[in-house]
């Protein structure tokens, strides 16, 4: 037989009984069906995290107060008030960081016009739009200038702009904040959502005297909720929390032994163990959905060794008039790629319309990629060319004169 005419002569067999050759094929289509929708399910997970981990910033630490405590009750890291603006200040002399910035955020009402929103207030200074690695659409950011004097300026972000502005330019226009006037002069990059989930895009920031002195009060003057600082690079995180430790701890005259009044946290750490889950999701779906394909792999040996008992007598003749065993050998293996093939390609069909339908329906972010359908499709293949070597090695090996006795 010519490697020419074998896939023909693969074919014909395949279409001698076609109904069981469909339900054949049914196995590896929905088999490769599940893959390409696992795999495009959990590359989308992948994708989630990591915008919400580059929206977050690199390199990023979070420096917040320690916990409290009242009338015998202890309560959270960050419901005292141990860090102040000194303190951040202090932080940028630190040679492992490369920017610093304090936070003091609250919520607070907005209105413009006859539009009023609700939303998160940060009281920040400049070099916070550096730390979080956020750009302005439009506009430019307010200077340490506009934080000395408390200058009523703001830069919002995407929701809050069409929550109040709508299609209208908002850049040079006067918000309210709790009732005092806010020149706009920035408008924010889309960030998205956060590893938390929280809107990202749902802030103003001003600057941190402003919202300390004029819009929010503060009870222990000089104090911040939160400093939010970047290190040089990703070798010098262990450094920068090292240095920031024994910074703070000098400033706050803490004594050897005794507990620290902060708590550092190294977002970056927290962000890539959310990748790394985000990843072993991906793998454990592309697993639990590669087991229909060895499911659909045994039913196509099976398939192939009932018709090799049946059309044994058609073995010895071919046999008898000079087919060889690896003639043999090659047709009962190219009807078991035919099979996976075909069951392959349309299954890598029936996965990418049901990855649509999921993200339609479900509103998930869902990833189909050239890379998951060519890999079910060849895993498709080798599940062929495995299960389906078996019965052709069985038909290759049987003699011409028992298979011509064959009733």
């Amino acid at each position: 037989m010519s490697w020419h005419a074998a896939p023909a002569e693969a074919w014909q067999a395949l279409g001698a009984n076609r109904l069981r050759t469909a339900l054949t094929m049914l196995g590896m289509i929905i088999g490769v069906g599940a893959v390409v929708l696992m795999l495009s399910v959990g590359e989308g997970a992948r994708s989630t995290v990591n915008q919400a981990i580059n929206a977050m910033g690199s390199e990023l630490l979070l420096v917040v107060p320690g916990a409290s405590s009242a009338s015998g009750l202890r309560f959270s890291a960050g419901t005292a008030s141990t860090l102040t603006l000194s303190d951040a200040q202090a932080m940028t002399q630190l040679a492992s960081l490369s920017a610093v910035a304090p936070v003091f955020p609250n919520s607070a009402q907005l209105v413009y016009g006859s539009n009023n929103w609700n939303t998160t207030v940060y009281g920040a200074t400049p070099d916070y739009l550096t730390v979080r690695s956020w750009n302005l659409e439009s506009g430019q950011p307010f200077t340490a200038g506009d934080v000395r004097r408390g200058a009523r300026v703001a830069l919002i972000g995407q929701q809050v702009a069409s929550n109040l502005f709508g299609s209208q330019d908002p850049l040079g226009q006067t918000l309210r904040v709790k009732n005092l006037p806010f020149l706009v002069v920035g408008v924010l990059e889309r960030k998205g959502q956060s590893l938390d989930g929280r809107d990202q895009d749902d802030a103003i920031i001003v600057p941190i005297t402003t919202a300390q002195t004029k819009l929010f009060g503060n009870t222990f003057p000089g104090t911040v909720r939160f400093i939010t600082a970047q290190a040089r690079s990703s070798a010098h995180m262990a450094d920068a929390e090292a240095d920031i430790t024994q910074l703070l701890r000098a400033r706050h005259r803490l004594s050897e032994g005794e507990d620290n009044d902060f708590t550092i946290r190294n977002l970056t750490a927290i962000a890539e163990t959310a990748a790394l889950s985000a990843r072993a999701l991906a793998v454990m779906l592309g697993a639990i959905a590669s087991v229909s394909l060895l499911v659909g792999g045994i039913g196509i040996m099976n398939i192939m060794l009932v018709s090799v008992t049946e059309r044994t007598r058609e073995i010895g003749i071919r046999m008898a008039i000079g087919a060889r065993r690896r003639d043999i050998l090659l047709q009962f293996l190219l009807e078991a790629l035919l099979l996976c093939g075909l069951g392959g390609l349309a299954g890598a069909a029936v996965g990418v319309g049901g990855a649509w339908l999921v993200s339609e329906l479900a509103e998930m972010t869902v990833v189909v990629t050239g890379r998951s359908i060519a890999l079910s499709f060849l895993f498709a293949a080798g599940i062929g060319v495995f299960f389906g070597f078996y019965p052709a090695r069985k038909a290759a090996l049987l003699k011409p004169v028992e298979a011509l006795r064959h009733e």
